[in-house]
């Protein structure tokens, strides 16, 4: 479903009826975007939370203009934000979820589907996280289109429009039960828990990680055997011959964040997974008489700062016991 504005004015693009409005069966097939109008949820009572599909698309154009939709870690915008409620309610969005105006989503032009930003009323300071899940506006130089629930948080709903800046936190789940994903993230919102942390947090307070859905509990590091262990490293450096040129001075320091050892591989391979988009991680394998313990470590890192950032996602994350490593090089190479 296409926000082009809350009171429902219908614009056209490649002389096609965007939303709303009939068009040509042919070009359905080829346009996600064109067709009879988004579909009305079939069922009584509330529609389900989530149940579409990650989505970004291909570009496509709207009365002329050119949108582009694609990845944007660091998007970061200022400009006019609108909202819409009535008129599409229970309606389908465009990655297939399904519209309430009563709950906090959003819809953008170009971020992927479904995705997390923060949006802060410019005017009166209030914020609040939203689950961008439909495409649109596209009217004027707006940058986003609200829930009425979303306006409605951000005192704006009276006027229609109001300044935002819009801020992308990361990919959402496709399906949050309940939408308690979202509570959380709104609830560490309220909290102060700076925005690069704001996922992973939620993902603690609801005691799963986005990644794969197991619990913070099942990714607690094994408790150390007392018996003795010989390490066995799953990942090894490339041979001397393929060693880069710029090789370690000596002196130079690295840092490393232990998360812990695991009795369990699968949990063990979940905690790197966790963080392998963020962080370089390291899967150790220790074999012993108790059997195989299996060791996650960030790193290296070779920023000070950094490294205090990684630690703090990794206790945040539910790595309570996680412990910075500070090693230092001795030699260029060893050969």
């Amino acid at each position: 479903m296409l926000r082009l504005a809350r009171n429902g004015i219908v614009l056209v693009a490649m002389g096609l009826a965007i939303a709303g409005c009939a068009s040509h069966k042919h070009t359905a097939k080829r346009d996600p975007f064109a067709g009879q109008g988004s579909p009305i949820y079939p069922g009584g009572g509330p529609v389900p939370w989530g149940g579409g599909r990650y989505y970004v698309g291909k570009p496509y154009q709207v009365a002329g203009e050119w949108f582009t939709p694609r990845e944007q870690p660091d998007y970061d915008k200022k400009g006019v934000a609108s909202w819409y409620g009535e008129d599409f309610n229970r309606r389908k969005t465009s990655n297939g979820e399904w519209f309430d105006m009563n709950r906090l989503t959003a819809a953008s032009a170009t971020l992927p589907l479904p995705s997390y930003v923060k949006v802060t009323n410019l005017d009166n300071g209030r914020e609040v996280v939203v689950r961008v899940n439909d495409r649109g506006p596209f009217v004027d130089t707006r940058i986003m289109d609200l829930s009425k629930a979303a306006a409605d948080e951000l005192g704006y709903l009276k006027k229609g429009t109001t300044k935002v800046r819009v801020q992308y936190l990361g990919p959402a789940p496709l399906n949050d039960n309940g939408g308690k994903h979202l509570v959380a993230m709104n609830t560490e919102l309220q909290r102060g828990t700076p925005n690069r942390n704001l996922i992973a947090a939620a993902d603690r307070r609801r005691g799963k990680s986005s990644s794969d859905g197991v619990t913070v509990a099942q990714l607690k590091p094994a408790k150390k055997s007392s018996q003795p262990v010989a390490e066995t490293v799953a990942y090894q450096p490339p041979p001397a011959s393929q060693a880069p040129a710029t090789a370690a001075p000596t002196g130079e320091v690295s840092y490393f964040i232990q998360l812990g050892s695991f009795s369990d591989g699968d949990n063990a391979a979940r905690a790197r997974e966790h963080f392998a988009s963020v962080w370089p991680v390291q899967f150790i394998e220790l074999s012993g008489a108790a059997g195989s313990v299996y060791r996650v470590r960030l790193g290296p890192i070779s920023d000070a700062d950094d490294a205090q950032t990684a630690l703090s996602d990794a206790q945040t994350a539910g790595f309570t016991d996680a412990r910075l490593i500070k090693t230092e090089a001795v030699q260029a190479s060893l050969q």
